[in-house]
């Protein structure tokens, strides 16, 4: 009997799990959905201060957003990348508007456009208008490598981080990616986040499914040998 009621147990605790996994991969597939009308979306002015506290990712991450400010080409950070072009960095610059500032990822450079001097031509004085991809900050660091703010090593996009290594005080909690509106120069290059999402929730439903069956199969051999 006690094998019997462990064959039933995982019997349900299988079907259980099938069940939750697929109802994540409807949920991921809502996600997907959602995301990709916001990234074909008209751009919506970025939120100021008095939305923060109501942005999630669910709600707002790849929102697509415009904005206009003075780019604190001074206070720029460089935080390491691999793109589809190869490794190189992302170029955090500070915007500073009428509400204050946010971070924008002007794009990549490659290791030989580290200095700003190589693009001089890409640091644009005055007002600038910024269109992209609103992104939620990245806090700690990348895969196995922590951010070392105090030897300016950055391996993530962390907002707050790199908003206090740089001095600049209320910042917004998100950054834009900047899309792929020509630079004067051609540096650094925008339009370059990877939009995607892992879904294998149909696969691993399968899979406790299976197991699901395999544990009935095994509690009616209990049953009958008892």
């Amino acid at each position: 009997m006690a094998l019997l009621a462990l064959a039933l147990f995982l019997v349900a605790l299988f079907t259980g799990l099938g069940v939750w996994q697929v109802q994540r991969r409807a949920w991921k597939l809502d996600l997907i959905a959602r995301v990709d009308q916001r990234v074909h979306a008209a751009p919506a002015p970025a939120p100021g201060p008095g939305a923060w506290a109501g942005l999630t990712r669910d709600n707002a991450e790849y929102r697509r957003v415009r904005i206009a400010g003075t780019l604190l080409n001074d206070r720029e950070t460089l935080v390491q990348a691999v793109t589809e072009q190869g490794g190189g960095y992302w170029v955090m610059t500070p915007l500073r508007t009428r509400w204050g500032s946010v971070f924008v990822n002007r794009g990549f450079v490659p290791p030989e456009r580290r200095s700003p001097a190589s693009r001089a031509a890409g640091e644009l004085p005055g007002l600038v208008a910024v269109t992209g991809l609103l992104r939620f900050s990245e806090p700690g660091g990348g895969f196995l490598r922590s951010n070392r703010p105090d030897a300016d090593r950055w391996y993530s996009r962390d907002v707050a981080a790199i908003a206090r290594a740089r001095g600049v005080a209320g910042a917004a909690p998100y950054f834009i990616d900047a899309d792929a509106t020509p630079v004067p120069g051609g540096w650094p290059q925008g339009g370059l986040t990877v939009v995607s999402f892992r879904n294998a929730h149909l696969q691993y439903a399968l899979t406790w499914f299976g197991l699901a069956l395999l544990s009935l199969a095994g509690a009616w051999i209990v049953w009958r040998r008892g």
